[in-house]
């Protein structure tokens, strides 16, 4: 009786101290990314159906995970973007973020974010393709692979039975490859003040990591504070840190307004912003590897209190 007892107690503890069943799982990120970057959704771009179905098929997943709807129309924040050297008339487009929240009863918020948008058929954003217009852009690490991440940490947040020290907001961004327009968007029409939010971490292009160079963590530099959250973070998956927090992603947006930011990215390749970045090119055990340093972090910063936002001048 009294080694069943003990039995039972070790099972116990190891089930709720350790949930692995909810951390990031390379099957659930093949799953979205396939279906984000299939020729279906047409490369996704800003103000076509395609985007639109991208957007509901996030809040979808929101939903599931009982997120609480944090956008203006439920977990949607419509807003309207410009479309930049483009080749057809309407240049003006109504799209969306889509925001969910997990209300943790805390003072302060963490942010999650990636955009879902890519450059459609080639008429809109930056195709480095010969003759872009008419081919499918699937972007599947751009960034259908972000997108996949955000999902997979609203799934482990939302699921591990832990009530954390801080409040979440997870947000698929609209009209990135526009000009950040609906990180812009959100910081200056945000649902909660922007002096409660702690910090946003943004993933854009993480399924495409190469061993050698490792994934690049950038917005070191944003706040003191940081250094100490990568302290004895172990990882068999390579990073490296930069300081910058400004640059050509959504956590731009948020450091401008001078919020801490972290950017997870895994450095260009042959296939950016061409038709050829598709699905089978991602590496998804490499990303749930990536996303499990992200998990490390964020409960790293949850044990400080708020970070204090520092400038980059170097």
């Amino acid at each position: 009786m009294k080694n069943y007892l003990l039995f039972l107690l070790v099972f116990l503890h190891a089930t709720v101290s350790f949930p692995q069943n909810v951390h990031p799982s390379p099957d659930q990120i093949s799953k979205h990314i396939y279906k984000l970057a299939s020729d279906k959704m047409k490369g996704r771009g800003t103000g076509s159906k395609e985007n639109e179905k991208a957007a509901k098929y996030v809040a979808s997943q929101f939903k599931r995970y009982k997120l609480q709807p944090q956008g203006t129309n439920g977990f949607f924040q419509p807003f309207t973007a410009k479309i930049r050297r483009v080749v057809v008339p309407d240049s003006i487009r109504e799209t969306r973020n889509v925001i969910g929240f997990l209300n943790n009863g805390a003072d302060y918020t963490i942010i999650i974010g990636a955009h879902f948008d890519h450059l459609g058929l080639g008429k809109q954003g930056s195709s480095k393709a010969e003759k872009p217009e008419g081919q499918i852009h699937n972007g599947a690490d751009d960034n259908a692979s972000g997108v996949a991440g955000l999902l997979e940490l609203a799934r482990y947040f939302s699921q591990n039975d832990v009530k954390e020290a801080y409040n979440f907001l997870f947000i698929a961004f609209g009209a990135e490859e526009l000009g950040l327009v609906g990180s812009r968007y959100f910081v200056n029409n945000p649902p909660i003040p922007l002096d409660k939010i702690n910090f946003m971490s943004n993933m854009d292009m993480i399924g495409r990591y190469d061993p050698k160079r490792g994934v690049g963590i950038g917005g070191y530099g944003t706040s003191e504070e940081w250094p100490a959250v990568f302290k004895d973070v172990a990882s068999e998956t390579k990073f490296f840190t930069d300081k910058a927090g400004s640059g050509g992603s959504d956590h731009g947006s948020f450091y401008a307004k001078k919020i801490p930011v972290l950017f997870f990215h895994t450095g260009g390749h042959d296939d950016y912003h061409k038709p050829t970045d598709d699905p089978e090119k991602v590496d998804f055990k490499a990303e749930a590897g990536i996303l499990n340093i992200q998990i490390n972090l964020i409960e790293n910063a949850m044990k400080l209190p708020k970070l204090k936002f520092k400038e980059v001048t170097d």
